[in-house]
This record gives C-alpha cells, structure tokens and sequence, in this order.
C-alpha cells in the first residue's frame, strides 16, 4: 500500500467578526490552497489555538466583540506564542499602526484592502515561518548572516536567537531592529532613524515605541538590562550598538532620560519603561 507524502496546506487562522469579509476571506484562502480556521471572536480564537497543533500565520482583526486585536496579540506573545499574526483593521492612523507593531504584529493592513495584496502579505509571512521551521542542515552549517556578542548569538537567516545556549523568542521587529543595529556597529542611531528604517514610520513625532523596544532588547541579552554594556543610550542623540560591550558596562544611569527629552521625549518620562 502506497503511503502519500503531499505535503499539509499551510494553516491559517482567520479571526473576523464581520460575517461577509470572514466569509469571502475564507474563501479566497482556501482557493489558495489554504486550510483555514475561522473565529469571530477572541474566545473562539482562543479555544482553536488551545486544540490545534499549530497555524502557520494569523489573520487578525483589531474590532472583535469581547476584546481588541490589539490585546488578544499581546496575550500570544506574552504566552510564548510567535506565530505570524497580520493585523486587518479600518483604523489608519499612524498612532494605531504603531500599537500593533508594539504589541508584536508582524504586518499591518488596513481595510479596505485589495485582496492581491492580503495574499501577497500572507505569503511573505508563510516564507518567513517556512524557512524557520527548516532543520538546520538542510539549510549549511554556517550561515553569513549570524552575529555573536556577548553570551548572544544571532541567526538572520535561521531567524534564531540564543542567549548562553537558551533558546530566546523574538518577532520579526525584534530581528529586525537587531539587524539593523548589527549593521551599524558602534554607529549612533537617532531615534528617528530606527522609526524610518526599522518601523518604515517617516515623521512620526513619538519616539518612545523605540525604547521600549530597545529595553526588551536589553532584557534579553544584557547581563544587566539596567547596565547595559551592548545597546548602550548616547546622550543628546540616540542608541549605539558596541558588540565587544562598553567599558565600565555601559551608559552613565540617567542617558536614556536625557537622550529622550533633547530628541522630543516629555520631561519627567522614562523612555525605558514599558
């Protein structure tokens, strides 16, 4: 008896509460060849992610009856859960698109959308998550794109990050920002230029989604998240990236602070404090 080896659809998880975009969603999805789950609500989204072995990306709308995209984001990540999630909202502005970046969305889209690109974002997302559920050899043995400080070491291609040989789950921002400082080794980074190169956020007077990000990158890979020797505040300018660690373990108590209020940071706010 013949045994089949096609492989599984990509799964998706679809959690709209409007019942005329859920339905043309799921099936334009599943045309695609997509197996697809739908909710309309974040408990039923909750109790699918409870049953399931696993989705490869998340739709998710930002307007559900029992709670907020916003939230029910927040909640995976702070559970362990990293799964793609691409957010679908009729909310445009800027400040909105940024709090679903803060919360860990990997994509934005706002509604209405056309439906070429929502398959086209699904399907880079799909990329990404492919590539990081590869095994290790089927990929080489080294990889170009790894850098190491510390007791850190980062993967770009793999989209793997340890730190002191344990395993550390990051989103793409995440992997992104790092690459980016990465990149510019020893270089100091205004704020508004992570916003513009990481975020793609051009003029957008709040700086703080910065450091907040800044400080979970400290979190996981400073000794000392207060010290830090590596993603080290500049006073009057920004952050630096010093992969050997800065002498005397970093900025002087207060840089942060200060390096806020002259980039536009309200007086008296921590920009460090989520």
């Amino acid at each position: 008896m013949s045994v089949s080896t096609q492989p599984c659809p990509p799964r998706l998880l679809v959690v709209e509460d409007e019942q005329h975009l859920a339905a043309g969603l799921e099936l334009n999805f599943e045309l695609e060849g997509y197996a697809v789950d739908m909710a309309a609500s974040a408990r039923k989204a909750g109790e699918y992610l409870l049953q399931a072995t696993g989705y490869d990306a998340i739709i998710l709308d930002v307007m559900l009856p029992d709670t907020t995209g916003f939230e029910l984001c927040r909640k995976l990540r702070e559970g362990g859960n990293f799964t793609p999630v691409l957010m679908l909202t009729a909310l445009d502005s800027t400040e909105d698109r940024v709090t679903g970046l803060e919360v860990g969305a990997d994509d934005y889209l706002v509604k209405p959308f056309e439906l070429t690109e929502l398959l086209a974002r699904v399907r880079s997302l799909l990329r990404r998550r492919s590539w990081e559920r590869q095994k290790p050899a089927t990929r080489g043995a080294t990889s170009r794109a790894e850098i190491r400080f510390g007791g850190a070491s980062i993967d770009y291609e793999r989209q793997e990050a340890r730190m002191n040989g344990q395993e550390v789950k990051l989103t793409r921002l995440e992997f992104d920002l790092l690459r980016y400082f990465a990149d510019h080794p020893g270089r100091v980074l205004t704020r508004q230029e992570l916003q513009e190169r990481v975020w793609k956020l051009a003029n957008y007077p709040n700086t703080r989604m910065v450091d907040n990000f800044i400080m979970r990158l400290r979190r996981h890979f400073e000794p000392d998240p207060a010290n830090p020797a590596h993603f080290v505040a500049v006073r009057g300018s920004g952050y630096k990236f010093v992969p050997e660690g800065a002498r005397g373990g970093g900025a002087r108590p207060g840089a942060d602070r200060d390096a806020g209020q002259e980039l536009g940071e309200d007086e008296g706010q921590d920009p460090g404090h989520e």
